[in-house]
């Protein structure tokens, strides 16, 4: 008692306000560099670089003379290279704090919001009515661009006109994935990993085994219309949904994609969703009215 009267109490007198707002401040910094690399493959890295550490401390335990001097003079490099390793992932940390909330504070101008979901499931109703494949993935936390090859920079505002003519056969972007990043079509045309499951159907083709693959490695969304059977398919984690109808889609991915809205703005979405598709097939209904009264 005698020790923590005269240590302990002492010390924590001596704590103030600023100094828990500081030990605050750095454990959310250190937080959020953890959960931002647990999302990316640099963790590893981390693992690799955490063992390096432990054979050092064992090898000096050890006497293991040669072995620490090798380890201590690559230690002494370590700062500089782990910013050459990690260069990617810090790049990638600061574009997502410049596109997080207090990111957007500094933003001068504001876009019109657009339902992203509603234009990629009227497109993908569209392509599947025609058997036209697509492949379209919704990048989430985890940034795809390691996972990524080729590809071809778009950076547009997601409408289901522009969705359907990147997807028109023997054009030069119809082959390959788009990817949708902060509500814009960000490139097309990208070459995606296939999936290492070898339990897959044979039906699947290469679009199919695409979407599995990287859902299997990142936490995105991927869209598949089948070429052969026009149908629907939703891979979200390594696991594939098959033969969605337009509506299942939009609520799946306005769950999906949007978990932070309140019940209201799903429901509502929902609901304009269907009304725009009554309008839709209204408009199609006329018009094939007035195409078969012409034949007549």
């Amino acid at each position: 008692m005698d020790y923590i009267r005269n240590s302990v109490y002492p010390f924590f007198k001596t704590i103030q306000l600023s100094d828990i707002v500081d030990i605050l401040i750095v454990a959310i910094i250190i937080y959020n560099i953890i959960k931002h690399f647990r999302k990316t493959r640099a963790a590893q890295l981390l693992k690799g670089i955490a063992i390096i550490f432990g054979i050092t401390y064992i090898s000096e335990w050890l006497h293991l003379n040669v072995i620490s001097f090798i380890l201590e003079n690559i230690m002494q490099m370590g700062f500089i290279a782990l910013i050459i390793i990690f260069q990617p992932e810090l790049r990638r940390g600061l574009e997502h704090m410049g596109r997080s909330k207090f990111g957007k504070w500094f933003s001068v101008e504001k876009e019109d919001v657009t339902d992203v979901a509603g234009e990629v499931c009227k497109a993908a109703e569209n392509l599947a009515e025609s058997h036209t494949g697509a492949l379209v993935v919704f990048e989430r936390e985890t940034i795809l661009d390691d996972l990524l090859t080729g590809g071809t920079v778009i950076g547009a505002k997601v409408t289901s006109e522009l969705l359907e003519n990147i997807f028109v056969p023997n054009t030069p972007l119809h082959d390959g994935a788009v990817i949708i990043r902060d509500d814009k079509i960000q490139k097309a045309s990208c070459v995606l990993p296939l999936s290492a499951n070898k339990d897959l159907s044979n039906e699947l083709g290469t679009r199919h085994r695409a979407a599995l693959g990287i859902s299997e490695q990142a936490d995105c969304v991927c869209l598949v219309v089948s070429e052969e059977t026009g149908k629907i398919s939703v891979m979200l984690n390594g696991n594939m949904m098959r033969n969605l109808s337009v509506n299942s889609l939009y609520k799946l991915l306005n769950k999906v994609l949007a978990p932070k809205d309140d019940v209201s703005t799903n429901v509502k979405k929902n609901i304009d969703h269907l009304k725009s598709q009554k309008r839709s097939r209204k408009k199609k209904d006329e018009k094939s009215e007035i195409q078969d009264k012409s034949k007549e």
